[in-house]
């Protein structure tokens, strides 16, 4: 005759609180996700957000002798940057009439010891004897700006100062921060002493 043993503990179906714990572990699991998420979401904001109000921004200026309208109509002479210009090796405006107008965006090739780049800034500023200035971005607007201005001041009767700045921000700026003063800001000088020697030709001529 068989002997019948009871059922152990062990044997027993699970409980119904026990089916219950897996959904309830990805409830969990979810929840701990969208809040890393959120995080992560509310840091990358507050980085961009950062690098918006904190510019990396190069200057150099020169003083010319010359007046106001003779820098300019250097500055502005574009078809004629590649006689002359170490740093933006070639400047036009794409944009429909070709005129150097607020609004109007421009196709300019740069040049620094790492080679050439290409930008499409659109102008802001075109005064014709005081200030020309531009944003160029790099993707949709807040990986890399640049706002780049030339601003012309009279300091006597033939004589100005030139200044050319330029403030990048976005996410990508503090990256590259160290290149674009090792490599872009002795350009920006380079551009200066270059459109004085320009400026001198011209006049001579």
């Amino acid at each position: 005759m068989d002997t019948v043993l009871p059922h152990s503990a062990s044997d027993a179906p699970p409980e119904p609180a026990a089916k219950a714990s897996a959904p309830a572990r990805r409830r969990k699991r979810r929840r701990v996700l969208l809040g890393a998420g959120a995080a992560l979401i509310a840091l990358l904001a507050g980085y961009t957000g950062w690098t918006n109000t904190h510019p990396v921004r190069l200057e150099a200026s020169i003083e010319i002798e010359a007046s106001p309208d003779e820098v300019w109509q250097v500055l502005t002479d574009l078809p004629a940057y590649k006689q002359w210009n170490p740093f933006m090796t070639s400047s036009k405006v794409t944009s429909d009439g070709g005129r150097l107008e607020v609004g109007a965006t421009l196709r300019n090739v740069l040049h620094d010891r790492t080679g050439d780049m290409v930008f499409e800034p659109e102008l802001l500023t075109v005064a014709p004897g005081r200030e020309l200035r531009w944003l160029g971005k790099v993707g949709p607007g807040w990986i890399a700006d640049g706002e780049h201005r030339f601003v012309i001041e009279r300091l006597g009767a033939h004589r100005v100062r030139l200044t050319q700045s330029e403030s990048f921000t976005g996410v990508a700026v503090p990256f590259v921060s160290s290149q674009l003063r090792s490599d872009t800001l002795p350009q920006f000088h380079a551009m200066n002493e270059a459109l004085s020697r320009r400026v001198e030709q011209v006049r001579r001529d």
